[in-house]
């Protein structure tokens, strides 16, 4: 059963998204506040955390920079109030996957849940093995574990970084657009948040780039996109 950690304080809120997700087959755990979230993140290691940002005590901000400099790489999906448009794109430099905006449907929830845990699955054993590995510079990028190395050593990234990495190898050095980038991981169309696909491109520099700020693979092809030069 995926054990799912829901930290928010709203305590209607947190029994409505309890209630749901337990419908739906999922062991569900609530934290009322950051610090209790931080510790169950850690303690627990549930397979994915549903987080609201505007917490008492510990925000869910610093949680997140928490987590993601621990090396914790599970799903995070953020809770952000309309219009906050500044929020979001925060919580995606942190290292967010997805997010849903306040108020929002139990149904679209539900969705980028299954979403977000579907593509942060181990491989199925006895499968084909899927594609081959892919390589550029010193990273090799293994899909069939979701695995990427740099120099021969593991690279942490989120669920949404391995997804954007491969849409990109995958155009073999073809520009691709951030409309398509946003369809194709994401599932969002032209009218969300399109700076989306710029924050998780600065992370993947971040951590798989020698000078993020000159980079020799992820590139930015102007007024169109980005592609990636092996």
């Amino acid at each position: 059963m995926m054990r799912i950690l829901v930290v928010e304080d709203n305590p209607d809120l947190a029994y409505g998204l309890r209630n749901n997700l337990e419908i739906e087959g999922y062991q569900v755990e609530v934290a009322d506040d950051g610090t209790k979230g931080l510790a169950r993140a850690r303690d627990g290691r549930p397979d994915l955390i549903i987080l609201d940002l505007m917490l008492p005590g510990m925000d869910g901000f610093r949680v997140l920079r928490a987590l993601r400099e621990a090396g914790r790489t599970m799903p995070v999906l953020i809770l952000t109030a309309r219009g906050e448009e500044a929020d979001k794109v925060r919580g995606l430099r942190l290292g967010a996957d997805d997010y849903v905006t306040k108020p929002f449907g139990v149904l679209e929830l539900l969705a980028r849940v299954e979403a977000l845990l579907r593509r942060a699955a181990p491989p199925v054993p006895g499968g084909n093995g899927g594609p081959p590995p892919e390589r550029f510079g010193d990273v090799e990028v293994i899909p069939a574990s979701r695995t990427v190395l740099r120099g021969g050593q593991p690279v942490p990234l989120t669920p949404k970084e391995f997804d954007l990495l491969v849409a990109l190898l995958r155009r073999r050095g073809a520009v691709v657009t951030r409309l398509d980038l946003l369809r194709e991981v994401w599932g969002y169309s032209a009218e969300v948040l399109s700076r989306t696909v710029d924050t998780h491109v600065a992370e993947l520099r971040r951590k798989l780039e020698t000078d993020p700020a000159a980079p020799r693979h992820i590139l930015t092809v102007r007024k169109s996109g980005y592609r990636l030069e092996r």
